[in-house]
């Protein structure tokens, strides 16, 4: 848990860093999300890492169920799932930057506290009715907001700003204990999430290494 806290709070501070200076032009950006804009896809994110909080308000569930990998499966992410988590985002954007900066700034500093006030070995259930335990979903928020960080660089021009304490965190989700020789973290995660092209030589190695798969839906 200490190790996976640390990386949502270096990943989402540093995010809260970048917003401050954005442009109302900026927010109207599109990203590799479509039809999502950077308004839209930070609405996504705010929505992702606020969940917690109103998680552990409620009743814990007898025993886990599934683990972070197991979150990001496929079969959860209907084409009706999809839609509504599309649209969601769509509307509760918001209009300004002050309004994004503040939102978002609000939604992880409110997870972090009641992941601080939490007990050890916390369950929790999800909204697709996953039992899991805290520092599993804790460990998808790290994903959600460290991935989408890359796709929000990319669509604001702007150098990626991945933490190394979240890139080792989503690394280690997607290699599951395997090696992947020649990769630094940030550049495992880009390859392995689509967020980077990859040649023939490089998708065989993927295969090889027998990377997780994740499908992405918040």
């Amino acid at each position: 848990m200490d190790t996976v806290r640390a990386a949502f709070r270096d990943e989402c501070a540093r995010l809260e860093q970048e917003l401050r200076d954005l442009t109302g032009a900026d927010l109207d950006r599109p990203t590799r999300c479509p039809p999502w804009t950077v308004r839209d896809l930070l609405a996504h994110v705010a929505t992702g890492v606020g969940r917690l909080a109103d998680m552990l308000a409620g009743p814990a569930p007898e025993r886990a169920e599934v683990d972070a990998a197991g979150y990001f499966g496929a079969a959860k992410f209907t084409p009706q799932v999809d839609r509504d988590r599309i649209d969601s985002a769509r509307r509760q954007a918001p209009a300004g930057v002050p309004e994004v900066v503040a939102g978002f700034a609000r939604a992880w500093r409110a997870t972090d506290a009641a992941v601080a006030a939490a007990p050890a070995g916390r369950l929790v259930r999800t909204r697709h009715g996953d039992a899991m335990t805290l520092t599993e979903f804790l460990r998808t928020r790290v994903v959600e907001v460290g991935v989408h960080g890359l796709d929000l660089a990319d669509a604001l021009d702007r150098r990626a700003w991945l933490t190394p304490t979240a890139a080792e965190v989503v690394a280690d989700l997607l290699r599951a204990g395997r090696r992947v020789p020649g990769w630094d973290a940030l550049t495992l995660v880009r390859k392995a999430t689509g967020r980077a092209p990859l040649t023939d030589a490089e998708r065989a190695l993927l295969d090889r290494a027998g990377l997780r798969g994740l499908s992405f839906g918040g």
